[in-house]
């Protein structure tokens, strides 16, 4: 009897970690399932315990090669890079200009206007990406002063979850849209006043959401530029978390993750207050050649998902 529970609480964490590890993606439901893989590493630890109490060897065994395999693959996202200013062109106590990044998904629109525009106020960015961006969500803002704050615009609003816009203090030139599925992920290139030309796209591919892996979803992340060439910041909801290869690879083509980089990559970004535990989908990702100064999760205003805030050093 304690043979058989303990591997029926060890097998699926097991399971998990070696389709985590695989570097294969299998389609629904492991898709939305895998954002979930810091829980898992919890269930995996006390699935160690329980194999550990009734002392079953094999089983222990195995919950501690889960336990291993599952940690080395969440825990570094708790602990930051060895400096927070560290970058290959700029190095420990980096002093390039910032440039301060805020995302926010805006819930089909609906998300608090006179909120949003006092986080702006206080935080006082330098860009603002904004996703679900509806023509009712651009006069709401902008009649709530968001243009007095930061004059500069590349804005694609449409009906639905599909728009997305550029806000900055500084000029911006619209870049190509980047549209699949009905989802727009504006870009647009910044001329920093130290003279440094920034990239910058509000990020927001399709969810996966149905059976099957929406093309959309996989598309739109493989659809982002990679990194390397010209300074770039992607910023917005990914709906991906480190756990999905998509996301994965894109780091590896040229990206820091700066929530990974400040060890806040834990941090719940929609999520949390329903019956499912929240999870790490919005994301401020900055080409290699940048260093990373500080990462914060906002409080929600009036959205399913809370802002994210990066101040980054240009090299």
């Amino acid at each position: 009897m304690r043979t058989w529970m303990s591997w029926i609480v060890v097998t699926p964490f097991a399971l998990w970690a070696a389709v985590r590890v695989s570097g294969f993606e299998p389609d629904w439901p492991w898709v939305p399932v895998v954002a979930f893989t810091p829980y898992a590493a919890v269930g995996a630890a006390l699935s160690l315990a329980l194999a550990a109490l009734l002392r079953r060897r094999a089983a222990g065994a195995v919950a501690l090669v889960t336990v291993l395999a599952l940690g080395a693959a969440v825990l570094p996202r708790a602990l930051p890079d060895s400096g927070p200013d560290s970058g290959p062109d700029s190095g420990p106590g980096a002093r390039g200009p910032a440039l301060r990044v805020l995302a926010a998904n805006l819930l089909v629109g609906t998300a608090d206007a006179a909120r949003l525009v006092g986080l702006v106020r206080s935080l006082r960015p330098d860009v603002l990406t904004l996703q679900e961006f509806t023509p009712a969500a651009r006069r709401r803002l902008e009649a709530a002063g968001l243009r007095e704050l930061l004059p500069h615009a590349v804005t694609r609003p449409a009906r639905g979850v599909g728009g997305s816009a550029v806000y900055a203090r500084y000029p911006l030139a619209a870049g190509e849209l980047i549209e699949l599925g009905g989802f727009g992920q504006a870009t647009a290139v910044l001329t920093h006043p130290g003279g440094a030309q920034v990239e910058i796209v509000s990020v927001h591919p399709c969810a996966p959401k149905r059976v099957g892996r929406q093309p959309c979803w996989l598309a739109g992340l493989e659809r982002l530029p990679r990194g390397g060439g010209r300074l770039r910041v992607l910023a917005g909801d990914f709906n991906a978390t480190l756990d999905h290869l998509p996301l994965r690879d894109l780091l590896a083509a040229g990206y820091r993750d700066a929530a990974d980089v400040m060890g806040r990559g834990l941090s719940p970004t929609w999520g949390g207050w329903g019956p499912l535990p929240g999870v790490t989908i919005d994301h401020v990702l900055a080409g290699e050649r940048m260093a990373v100064r500080d990462f914060q999760v906002l409080p929600p205003v009036g959205s399913d998902h809370r802002p994210v805030f990066a101040e980054l050093l240009l090299p």
